[in-house]
């Protein structure tokens, strides 16, 4: 299946419902969402960290969860609209609610060192690296039974 297509499908299957409204003599088409969106959402890495930044304006530092558990990175919450209702609207593209990214790790991580901050915009997730794993070695000392 080509990408538009998929682009296509996927809206589809997050569309729960759709009618058509008549305002003032018009007809407006509204489809309501069930499902939350996906901010635009970037991973990049190095050989000692990855970097996931999610593109969220509006929002305020303390609106965001961010977990992590097997090896999944998911970052959500809830951005409320800005405007009041309208009667009409010519043009909606800005998404507002409960929105959801989810980004599978390549590589096990230090969780201790996962740091997030928002700025301008744009929530910076970093993930070190784990380091591997040593062998320890034990000594077996031989104990005497005389």
């Amino acid at each position: 299946m080509s990408a538009s297509k998929q682009d296509s499908q996927s809206e589809q299957d997050t569309q729960s419902d759709h009618f058509h409204v008549y305002a003032r003599g018009r007809q407006l088409f509204l489809v309501r969402h069930s499902h939350a969106w996906r901010p635009s959402t970037d991973v990049m890495a190095d050989e000692d960290r990855l970097v996931v930044l999610v593109e969220a304006a509006g929002m305020k530092q303390g609106e965001f969860h961010v977990t992590f558990a097997n090896q999944r990175l998911t970052i959500s919450g809830s951005r409320p609209a800005r405007e009041p209702a309208h009667g009409a609207y010519h043009q909606l593209e800005i998404r507002c609610g409960d929105f959801q990214t989810e980004v599978i790790l390549p590589w096990p991580v230090d969780e201790e060192t996962i740091s997030a901050e928002y700025e301008d915009g744009f929530l910076r997730v970093e993930l070190s690296r784990a380091k591997p794993q040593q062998i320890r070695v034990v000594d077996v000392h031989k104990i005497d039974a005389d």
